[in-house]
């Protein structure tokens, strides 16, 4: 199991949202038995340098670190990171697989985020760790297959460990996860109406009136899905998506508008980033509850499963 993998209490990884994931919420998280992830985003090496430092002033226990790969900083972050000794990386969008020796030379485990079994295959021949197999119904950038069909797919093709990640919010989701063979889960929608989190409160408010409907995915035109909540925003951007705008225009609607919604806190023209499982969080808790509940729940649910298998019989 992931827990016993990396050496925390819950097989539970915190996502790394933009702008959420800071350096205190990732240790927040690590303290109260997960795996907390600093989401470096844009940050340049001195930003994210610091943030490190802070989530180890902050907790004793494991944290990552997430890089896009399409940051600039790259390489210098990748070198940073190696020194600081973190205990995770995670990855998305490009391939780590140039700094996969530094990093596991550094004692780091690298789990790239993948949306498909070719790129898990890929991934697992660069060197990687475990994967974090992340279905659409995540929020954020998000791929077209959905955690149910995917996760197995990848757990058949590959030999190194995974976690599931998508749609996962209770003891259910996580039991599920096990069942299609994941070593543990990544989650971040549940986290966001943690009291510790960092978003603005109409954030955890949008995401606690949030109906199994309420979420539709963006970007597609440009190669870059993004599943978001149905405001005034994105039924405009998805008019201009019918309409075919160019770039450019789709470009100047979106500029700006994810920080419009964790920081200032505009549900109509913010870019509010949760998953399908919204429609299940219905209150704000603390980290601790959070978490304790996902494992509590899933032994709960476990009795219950094993009651209803006890009612089949199968004939060979």
């Amino acid at each position: 199991m992931l827990h016993k993998m990396l050496n925390i209490k819950y097989p539970i990884i915190q996502g790394a949202m933009a702008n959420i994931a800071t350096a205190e919420f990732a240790a927040a998280v690590s303290n109260c038995g997960g795996l907390g992830i600093i989401g470096t985003g844009a940050m340049n090496v001195e930003e994210a340098r610091n943030a490190i430092h802070t989530c180890k002033s902050l907790t004793d226990k494991p944290f990552g670190v997430n890089v896009m790969m399409m940051n600039p900083y790259t390489k210098e972050l990748m070198e940073m990171i190696a020194k600081e000794k973190v205990a995770v990386i995670t990855t998305g969008a490009g391939n780590p697989g140039p700094y996969m020796e530094m990093l596991k030379a550094s004692g780091a485990k690298v789990f790239p985020v993948v949306p498909s079994v070719a790129l898990a295959i890929r991934m697992e021949r660069s060197g990687a760790d475990a994967l974090i197999v992340e279905g659409g119904e995540a929020g954020g950038h998000v791929g077209e297959q959905t955690t149910m069909s995917l996760v197995p797919q990848v757990c058949d093709a590959v030999s190194i460990p995974v976690i599931a990640a998508g749609g996962i919010a209770d003891g259910r989701g996580f039991n599920a996860a096990l069942a299609l063979g994941a070593v543990g889960v990544q989650v971040g929608t549940c986290l966001l109406v943690a009291n510790e989190c960092p978003v603005h409160e109409n954030y955890k408010k949008a995401v606690i009136k949030a109906k199994d409907t309420d979420t539709v995915v963006t970007g597609r035109s440009m190669n870059s899905p993004v599943r978001i909540l149905k405001n005034k925003m994105s039924r405009t951007y998805t008019k201009l998506e019918a309409e075919a705008a160019d770039r450019e225009e789709l470009e100047k609607l979106t500029l700006g508008a994810l920080r419009k919604a964790v920081f200032d806190g505009d549900m109509q023209m913010g870019s509010v980033m949760i998953g399908q499982i919204a429609g299940m969080i219905k209150e704000e808790k603390s980290l601790q509850e959070i978490l304790d509940g996902i494992v509590c729940d899933s032994k709960v649910q476990l009795e219950n499963l094993q009651s209803k298998q006890e009612e089949l019989s199968c004939n060979n």
